[in-house]
């Protein structure tokens, strides 16, 4: 019998960039959502739905979902 695995938590770490982007955040329809997201990311980076893509050029080595939320992993 195959024991369940433990989920891991990965550490979400804001840039500067992106704490003052939270407060545009806070102001818009859109906070709620953000924070879904990054409930996400903290257990599941690379789970789907809702879909993400590997980004490109400057931003190799991160990924992009809904609303333009940028990570990396």
């Amino acid at each position: 019998m195959r024991q369940g695995r433990s989920l891991v938590k990965w550490q979400v770490v804001f840039t500067k960039q992106a704490q003052r982007d939270a407060k545009k955040l806070a102001s818009s329809g859109l906070k709620d959502k953000a924070q879904e997201l990054i409930s996400l990311l903290e257990t599941h980076p690379f789970k789907t739905p809702p879909s993400y893509e590997k980004l490109m050029g400057d931003l190799a080595g991160t990924y992009s979902r809904q609303h333009r939320l940028v990570y990396q992993v």
